[in-house]
């Protein structure tokens, strides 16, 4: 009978029947701290939107809780799909408040979709400069 050879950890692991791996140390931290609520505007952060979901049809669905501005169903640039999400723009922070309670957790085009306030776009990061100073910036 020939000996037998330990396999390495990491063919262990990936030949292993259990599917449960710790998550790494960056990741428990991150899901550790809570998530912070947006603070009420009149712009609307849409999810669970069909890929068949147009922006008319976005509007027209969240139009019949108050005046909306604008609506947006956005779409992946290469297939022209819709990517799942979307936002609308209400006049008014009530019209925003009813448009959240009508909608949220409804049905469009066969699909539960989710409305939520949107959270501001945080701003761009400035590419490292590896320690040497930028030209024309003082």
């Amino acid at each position: 009978m020939p000996p037998s050879v330990a396999a390495p950890r990491s063919l262990r692991r990936l030949f292993s029947t259990s599917s449960f791996f710790p998550p790494p140390a960056a990741a428990a931290a991150a899901a550790a701290q809570p998530r912070v609520e947006p603070e009420p505007n009149t712009n609307l952060f849409v999810s669970g939107l069909s890929k068949r979901t147009t922006t008319e049809k976005l509007r027209e669905a969240f139009s019949q809780f108050g005046e909306v501005v604008h609506a947006r169903v956005v779409s992946d640039r290469i297939s022209g799909y819709s990517k799942g999400f979307g936002f609308v723009r209400y006049a008014t922070l009530e019209d925003a408040a009813k448009g959240i309670e009508g909608m949220n957790g409804k049905y469009l085009d066969g699909w539960v979709i989710f409305a939520e306030y949107a959270r501001p776009r945080p701003p761009p990061a400035s590419p490292p400069n590896n320690g040497f100073p930028s030209y024309g910036h003082q």
